[in-house]
């Protein structure tokens, strides 16, 4: 069975696209992002309060009815 026949595409790579090198356009970065900003992130915030809630509702169950 041919190449063409099962879909295969071809590429030609030129030197441009492996060059890996910075270019001087990139930004610089100016702080670096640590806890904070994964603490900012929603998924997280609501993964957080879903635990927080259900650490809650263990405490007062074992406070207020055992």
């Amino acid at each position: 069975m041919c190449d063409r026949q099962r879909g295969a595409a071809w590429a030609i790579i030129t030197g441009e696209m492996l060059d890996t090198t910075q270019s001087e356009a990139a930004p610089p970065k100016d702080e670096p992002r640590g806890c904070l900003f994964a603490l900012s992130q929603p998924p997280l915030m609501i993964f957080l309060a879903v635990i927080g809630c259900l650490l809650l509702m263990a405490a007062l169950h074992d406070l207020l009815l055992l």
